[in-house]
């Protein structure tokens, strides 16, 4: 197994905490205040059963994120980095690339959330201040990660601690609202279409919830770094996806307390819309909106961070060239990694919706956790020493994998064929770079 040497310039470790603050600040960020609107409008109430299950798959995978990241903790590249040691540098490659630019693509989405936001409070309906307030956050998040490791995880620790606090008075006052309203919490609040209430419209609204779980693999990319080891690591993801899945189910029974399911639409702005609708005060919504400017500041930072060392990790196995190697050892820091990033998601502020832009996010996302799964079997067939383990394997991880597969079928038709095309150049690109090289053809024999 290749592992990255131990960096010896690095001084001091991100605690435990900050770990999962980190965690949390990647996981609730523009999901849950631009996209949870989104899944009530294709599966109405059903969607709380979608936050179930994509939670389900959240706490399984970032148990199994876990596993990996005990056997092999000085990696940085999370899912990818697990599937290249399991399965080699052609998968490793392919999953590799997706995932990173899925982080990137996330990086775009989550801060368009944040300039619709404060466009928003600012009374601008004019898309260019949207796309420029995405712009200006980027650039001032990608200096901040240049500053270290540290200085992010602990700028993130009380980022999230606000914004846990903004959705826990948003929640409890939509139960108040509901309550003393002239019919008090209605039953009609929670019915649904015969069109939502399908199996179909649940996996369709988990493509959606699935954007809004996607950070938590941001922990496994510097498991090295948190204190107390890759024991500690691995429970501080699953610390950040259990109370996520906490916090989401309170604000989405929230939304539909104040606002009938039925009602929803694709809107960026649900939040804000239910506490509209239902004629909460002025300072109340604007709390929400303050908090939705947190939550994605501290989501785009996360998924900065995420994806500059996943760039650096493929680098660094030499899947691509020197230029994605650099590395600021003192600080910690993927240097190019952060740059090309940056670049990246600026230029895809234009590609447009934010649903198709998440979707096309999620591809790369689910094809790096199934290939995980399977990385799970492939480490527990050798033996390999771990100092976590993935409870009921393999009967989880069988769980996972099909639930993926799942909510891939969901997926809408634009993002399924970016993302098919996709392997296919990669594929086409990887047997080329090796007929460049000059490598030899690898035969095996799958039976006898």
């Amino acid at each position: 197994m290749q592992d990255v040497p131990q960096q010896n310039y690095y001084k001091g470790k991100v605690s435990a905490r900050a770990a999962t603050a980190v965690g949390l600040g990647a996981i609730i960020g523009a999901g849950i205040f631009v996209l949870s609107g989104t899944a009530i409008a294709i599966a109405g109430v059903y969607a709380i059963v979608s936050f179930l299950i994509v939670g389900l798959v959240a706490i399984i995978v970032a148990m199994e994120l876990g596993e990996l990241g005990s056997i092999m903790p000085r990696l940085k590249g999370g899912a990818y980095s697990y599937v290249y040691e399991a399965f080699g540098s052609e998968l490793g490659f392919i999953s590799g690339i997706l995932l990173y630019f899925s982080f990137a693509t996330g990086v775009s989405a989550v801060a368009l959330g944040f300039g619709s936001y404060l466009a928003s409070i600012f009374g601008i309906t004019m898309h260019a201040f949207v796309v420029g307030f995405a712009a200006m956050l980027i650039v001032v998040l990608s200096f901040v990660n240049m500053r270290g490791i540290r200085k992010a995880a602990k700028a993130d620790l009380g980022l999230v601690i606000v914004k846990l606090f903004i959705l826990f008075i948003f929640a409890a006052a939509a139960v108040f609202i509901a309550a003393s309203s002239k019919g008090g919490i209605s039953a009609v609040n929670f019915s649904a279409t015969a069109q939502q209430a399908t199996i179909g419209a649940v996996f369709a609204a988990s493509v959606a919830v699935l954007f809004a779980y996607s950070g938590f693999q941001a922990i496994s990319t510097f498991t090295s770094e948190i204190e107390g080891g890759s024991r500690k690591a691995a429970m501080a993801v699953i610390y950040a996806v259990a109370i996520s899945i906490v916090v989401y189910l309170a604000v989405i029974i929230a939304l539909i307390l104040l606002v009938p399911a039925s009602q929803y639409t694709v809107a960026a702005d649900p939040l804000s819309f239910a506490l509209t609708h239902s004629g909460a005060p002025g300072w109340l919504s604007l709390l929400v909106d303050i908090g939705a400017l947190i939550a994605t500041t501290s989501a785009t930072l996360a998924l900065i961070l995420s994806s500059s060392r996943v760039l650096y990790q493929i680098g660094e196995n030499k899947l691509l060239p020197h230029f994605f190697r650099k590395y600021d050892r003192r600080k910690d820091v993927a240097v190019n990694g952060i740059l090309l990033t940056a670049l990246i998601s600026l230029l895809m502020l234009g590609s447009g919706n934010i649903y198709i832009i998440a979707a096309i996010s999620n591809f790369g996302l689910i094809f790096s956790y199934i290939l995980a799964s399977f990385a799970v079997f492939h480490f527990r067939r050798i033996k390999a020493q771990a100092e976590f383990r993935t409870p009921l394997y393999p009967y989880t991880s069988i769980v996972a994998v099909l639930l993926l597969f799942a909510i891939m079928a969901g997926m809408p038709r634009e993002a399924l064929i970016f993302g098919t095309l996709s392997v296919l150049f990669l594929l086409i690109f990887y047997y080329f770079m090796r007929e460049l090289k000059e490598k030899k053809v690898v035969r095996i024999y799958l039976f006898r």
